[in-house]
């Protein structure tokens, strides 16, 4: 068989094009190889630099918050590790261009959003209202539980991940949440300790570099650029047993009289710490959905109110010192007081009483005589030895100073009250310390919120020994039989202690309303401990500091007395046996 003949195909091609062709290949193949060469060896910085932005990325490590302890380290705030959820939005320039393994979560379809919002515990939308829409990142929720964050990475959702943190953990709930305070959701101090001492508990967060997916999970940690630095622990003055013993007592004593609120301290006279603090209402430092209004108040810190009659006691100090009074020094406290048209009173006629006897049946007549023997500068200058009218400065967040207007305004009617606790303000905080003259031989020490270990011998000396000695006296009679708080009595220990009550005062004038308080300490013959009460508004009956806040002192106190090993100093009065109404003989 025959082709047809075409004498095209007889035709060679010229050799020098099939040459050139050549040439240009091997031209291109080398410029490639040039290039190749070029990029990953001589210059490969630009491409590696891009490579690790993409895979390789320094995350921060945290540190844990350091603890707050009690006296005897019992752990009053600890941090527990858990997890931050994150979602991560990454879209490309065009959906037709973009990688399947490179997406984030605006991808989430939204079975995926509602099954992530079931684990969170969170609504569907407000997780799709937190997906950010352009490239970046956002929080769904803080504080997940590890094992839920485990759970959540399981589902393998694109852009969403887990990033380690830590949530504070408060073992003593609400008994300590006015000492302790709580944090913030970045683990800042926003109240109490946990805010004075915010910047010794906090750690120093550190970096690490990791190697991660296209998805951003981490599949490889590559070095530790800086370690985390974990917070240091903060041991408190605060004895976690008196503590509960003081919340205990405070909230039925405020319960028992339908009270808006009230506040309890307890004191070391040796070392000026602050051994237990409660207030009520209280909080959960551990819920946050409640961590807001009157509860988070510390009212012994924050709250100011008229001390009324505990304050009489200084005055009487005052008498003493000046030499022209004594302990038996008769004081006219018949009738009433006159400033014009305004008057002064007691509650009961008295008559005549000797000075010891005017703390003793609190007559408000003759602790305004005997203040009216002084000027107002020198009646000005103890009080503000004594705290009053400026802070205590303990670090703690928003305490008040309280009210003391200069002594130049006083009137002869403002002076007169001022002597019984009216026309002034203070804290229970301050006048618990205030009291630590006449616990102690005369000197004023600081007080302090952690622990200290060495007792200070010498404070700011206020008054003499002898004074304070005397006043002492007077101050366990006001709470003994004919005092006005035999209800401060505690079994086998002396104690001494005065009553406050006074109204209070709403829009500049007085209301129908009360403040009832007793200040005191024990034992009298070596005064350890100092407790001071506060009972704000009681309104069931009884509103005098001797009814109302005596008795919560006495159950404090012998708890503290008891509960500290203190040794008895009164005889305890023996038991009396019931008769028999049949026998006639004694029996139980």
């Amino acid at each position: 068989m025959k082709f047809a003949h075409n004498p095209l195909l007889a035709e060679l091609l010229p050799a020098w094009r099939a040459r050139l062709m050549l040439i240009v290949m091997m031209a291109l193949f080398g410029g490639l190889v040039a290039r190749a060469f070029w990029l990953q060896v001589v210059n490969d910085e630009f491409y590696q630099r891009k490579g690790e932005e993409r895979f390789s990325r320094v995350l921060p490590t945290p540190a844990s918050r350091g603890r707050v302890l009690d006296r005897n380290e019992q752990v009053l705030a600890m941090s527990t590790q858990v997890s931050a959820i994150v979602a991560e939005s990454r879209p490309t320039r065009s959906d037709a261009k973009a990688n399947p393994k490179d997406i984030g979560a605006e991808k989430l379809s939204p079975a995926q959003i509602r099954q992530l919002a079931e684990l969170l515990g969170m609504d569907h939308r407000e997780i799709a209202r937190r997906i950010p829409e352009n490239r970046g990142r956002s929080y769904l929720k803080r504080q997940v539980q590890p094992e839920v964050a485990k759970q959540i990475l399981a589902l393998k959702l694109p852009g969403i991940r887990a990033e380690p943190e830590y949530r504070r953990y408060y073992p003593h709930g609400e008994v300590s949440a006015h000492v302790v305070g709580f944090t913030g959701m970045d683990d800042n101090g926003l109240e109490g300790i946990e805010l004075a001492m915010n910047r010794p508990l906090t750690g120093q967060v550190g970096q690490r570099r990791v190697i991660t997916d296209a998805r951003r999970n981490v599949v490889e940690d590559i070095e530790v650029l800086a370690p985390p630095r974990d917070g240091g622990d903060v041991r408190l003055a605060i004895d976690a047993r008196l503590q509960f013993l003081v919340h205990s007592k405070l909230k039925q004593a405020v319960t028992d009289h339908k009270a808006r609120a009230g506040s309890a301290v307890v004191l070391d006279t040796r070392t000026g710490e602050v051994l237990a603090l409660a207030n009520w209402p209280t909080y959960n430092p551990n819920n946050r959905d409640q961590l807001s209004g009157p509860p988070l108040r510390n009212r012994a810190f924050t709250d100011t109110y008229e001390p009324g009659s505990t304050i009489k006691p200084i005055i009487a100090a005052m008498a003493l010192e000046s030499g022209r009074y004594t302990f038996d020094t008769p004081v006219d406290c018949s009738g009433k007081l006159f400033f014009g048209r305004a008057s002064i009173g007691d509650a009961h006629s008295h008559g005549t009483l000797t000075l010891a006897e005017v703390i003793q049946k609190s007559s408000n007549i003759g602790v305004a005589k005997i203040a009216g023997t002084f000027k107002p500068s020198e009646m000005w200058h103890v009080y503000d030895q004594m705290g009053f009218g400026s802070p205590l400065r303990l670090g703690f967040p928003g305490e008040a100073g309280g009210r003391l207007r200069p002594a130049a305004s006083w009137k002869p009617v403002e002076q007169a009250t001022m002597s019984y606790g009216h026309g002034m303000s203070v804290t229970l905080m301050q006048m618990a310390r205030s009291y630590m003259v006449f616990a102690r031989d005369g000197d004023l020490i600081p007080l302090s919120l952690t622990r200290v270990d060495t007792p200070q011998v010498n404070g700011l000396q206020v008054f003499s020994a002898q004074t304070a000695r005397e006043v002492r006296r007077m101050l366990e009679m006001a709470a003994g039989p004919g005092g006005t708080a035999p209800k401060a009595q505690i079994p086998g220990y002396r104690v001494a202690g005065k009553t406050g009550t006074a109204h209070k005062l709403e829009g500049g004038a007085y209301a129908n309303k009360y403040i009832a308080s007793f200040v005191g300490f024990a034992p009298v013959s070596d005064p350890r401990y100092i407790v001071a009460v506060m009972i704000d508004e009681p309104s069931n009956g009884v509103h005098y500091g001797g009814q109302v806040a005596a008795p919560v002192f006495s159950d404090i106190m012998n708890a503290t007395l008891r509960a500290t090993g203190v040794p008895p100093d009164a005889p305890v009065p023996a038991l009396q046996m019931a008769k028999n109404s049949v026998t006639g003989k004694e029996g139980w």
